[in-house]
């Protein structure tokens, strides 16, 4: 069925459903950090998307090396695992506002890298992008975990789901390679 064509971008499954809770977890940190308002979602839509951006040009106008993504990533997610919310309340609001936007988004655009690199070669894009969304849909149910876990905790989902991807990611590469 129409699932099969989904079936080479698997990495891209996985990255779906890891993006997915990284956004969930950036929403609650800066709602637990500055209050939750409108304004509070806003500025974390608005990171995302400009996360999403930068990715996507820095993309476009360099080839950075996967080893170099993968690395920056999970270093990125550790730094968000070990630095608690709490330590950052104790801020003047502007230190926390910079901290707290480079601990949500330093993740969010590296995993964005992480996905231009591999989307850039999808043979079929189409198929490609579907399977992200069918992760982040499940990423969604997922989101749940947190109840179980914690939002700290949900860190360690996203690594687990980040290091499919990239395993999975990984047989793709030496399979382009091949041929």
């Amino acid at each position: 069925g129409p699932l099969r064509s989904m079936a080479g971008y698997a990495d891209l499954f996985f990255m779906g459903i890891a993006f997915l809770l990284l956004e969930t977890r950036s929403i609650t940190t800066f709602a637990l950090l500055f209050g939750t308002t409108w304004l509070v979602n806003a500025l974390v839509f608005t990171g995302v998307l400009l996360a999403v951006l930068a990715a996507i040009e820095v993309t476009k106008k360099f080839t950075v090396p996967r080893p170099v993504i993968i690395t920056a990533l999970f270093a990125s997610l550790l730094l968000a695992f070990l630095v608690p919310n709490s330590a950052l309340l104790s801020l003047p609001v502007p230190m926390r506002l910079l901290f707290a936007v480079i601990l949500a988004f330093l993740p969010v655009f590296c995993a964005n890298l992480l996905f231009t690199s591999r989307f850039k070669d999808a043979s079929n894009p189409t198929s490609a992008f579907a399977a992200n969304l069918f992760g982040a849909m499940i990423g969604g149910c997922l989101e749940y975990l947190s109840l179980v876990l914690g939002y700290q905790w949900l860190i360690l989902v996203v690594a687990l789901m980040y290091l499919i991807a990239v395993l999975i990611g990984g047989r793709y590469a030496k399979r382009l390679v091949r041929v």
